[in-house]
């Protein structure tokens, strides 16, 4: 069975800096930050009080109200990106075969809203008093699941759970579907929701969070910066049509890129940090390199993990410097999560988004807040001003918990 060629032809976001792409890529141009105060819940005793949240959504806006009250938020935001993602495809999907369309998305967590008000009504009220949609609500799969419901996708229908890692991971799976022939349009990137109190408060236990900045949360993701304390909690959803090439080049379809390569592996090595070596992360770098056919010098730029830890930044350094050596100097890297936050496994798709529009634009995005590098930081990260340059193929890293590396490679496409 001969390869098939896997293209993006549609993208869609709600993200702390937009719910519409034109909104969304008008901010990254501008270096426009989506961190705030947390207004989900009293943040009186939590050491971290701001969150890159989704601001003004309104679920029913985008499907039936009473549906939407049947689906945790992190659900709300997978259908209502993926819905704007269909649309800026002009693809409808009562044309496609059911079984020849998918929907795998990356879910980090799930649930974690429904999961704390059930658990609340538990203890405070007795197990008569749970919620009957608590387990329908919360659990992962149930994000795809109702985008496949909204869609009549009858083909793969699942999440991908590598915590940060997760969207790319499933944008990895669901291209690989379509390549071997299986399947002609896949609905995948990734969702989470996990702005609550345990999800702040989890990773406040961890030390992982920033929590220097409350008084300026614009100034909270620095990645690269020598005075960044850690990372900004995000949310929300970032989904891309991926589509078999001839079936997209047969309706006419707008093509923003070619998903050429991708990989995935695990370091193997900790729970929560990266091997200090990089290893799993190098070699998903090079693998995804050969998958694609490129050398490293093809690469234009990078989107970078670029979390603002103290502990990401310089071994992601590391490992780019080790992959594409003195390319490594050349080549333009930055990390939109200084902008949009770290929204876990919505993250790699939100990513994606970014490439395939700087891709589009031939446009390369700021990390903002970088004022102050870090010594052990040393390469062109576009410090605070995006620019216009040549960008015609783009590497985006997503790097989580557990040792989870996964690797997409976006090209410029050509017929």
């Amino acid at each position: 069975m001969s390869k098939k060629r896997v293209v993006i032809t549609g993208l869609g976001a709600m993200s702390p800096i937009g719910k519409t792409i034109d909104e969304i890529w008008r901010n990254v141009q501008n270096g426009v930050s989506g961190v705030g105060p947390i207004t989900r819940f009293d943040t009186t005793d939590f050491h971290t009080k701001i969150a890159a949240e989704v601001k003004d959504f309104n679920a029913s806006d985008y499907m039936d109200r009473k549906e939407a009250r049947k689906m945790d938020i992190f659900s709300q935001f997978a259908a209502a990106a993926s819905l704007t993602a269909l649309q800026d495809a002009d693809l409808d999907t009562s044309g496609i075969e059911p079984e020849r369309l998918a929907v795998i998305l990356g879910v980090g967590v799930g649930g974690f809203e429904t999961t704390e008000h059930s658990y609340k009504a538990l203890f405070d009220k007795g197990p008569q008093r749970v919620p009957p949609l608590t387990i329908p609500k919360l659990i992962s799969n149930e994000g795809p699941a109702n985008v496949a419901i909204l869609t009549n996708a009858q083909g793969p229908v699942y999440a991908i759970t590598t915590a940060c890692a997760s969207g790319a991971d499933a944008m990895t799976t669901a291209a690989r579907w379509i390549r071997d022939g299986y399947g002609q349009v896949a609905i995948s990137g990734g969702v989470e929701a996990v702005i609550t109190q345990m999800g702040v408060a989890g990773f406040n236990v961890l030390q992982a969070l920033s929590t220097k900045y409350n008084d300026q949360p614009e100034k909270a993701s620095r990645p690269f910066d020598a005075d960044r304390d850690g990372f900004v909690i995000g949310e929300g959803a970032g989904i891309l049509i991926l589509e078999e090439m001839e079936h997209a080049l047969a309706r006419g379809a707008k093509i923003y890129a070619e998903l050429v390569g991708a990989s995935s592996t695990c370091d193997a090595y900790h729970r929560t940090s990266p091997h200090p070596e990089g290893t799993g992360a190098k070699k998903a770098m090079k693998l995804a390199l050969d998958e694609a056919g490129m050398k490293p010098e093809d690469i234009d730029y990078i989107n970078a993990h670029g979390t603002s830890t103290r502990v990401n930044d310089p071994v992601e350094t590391k490992v780019i410097k080790d992959v594409f050596g003195d390319h490594a100097y050349k080549l333009a890297v930055s990390s939109t999560k200084s902008m949009h936050g770290h929204m876990v496994g919505a993250g790699g798709g939100m990513e994606a988004i970014v490439s395939s529009l700087a891709i589009r634009d031939q446009y390369i995005p700021a990390t903002i807040n970088l004022e102050n590098p870090d010594p052990e930081c040393d390469l062109d990260y576009v410090p605070n001003k995006g620019r216009s340059g040549t960008v015609n193929a783009v590497m985006s890293n997503s790097l989580g918990f557990g040792g989870h590396n996964a690797i997409l490679i976006l090209k410029k496409f050509e017929q």
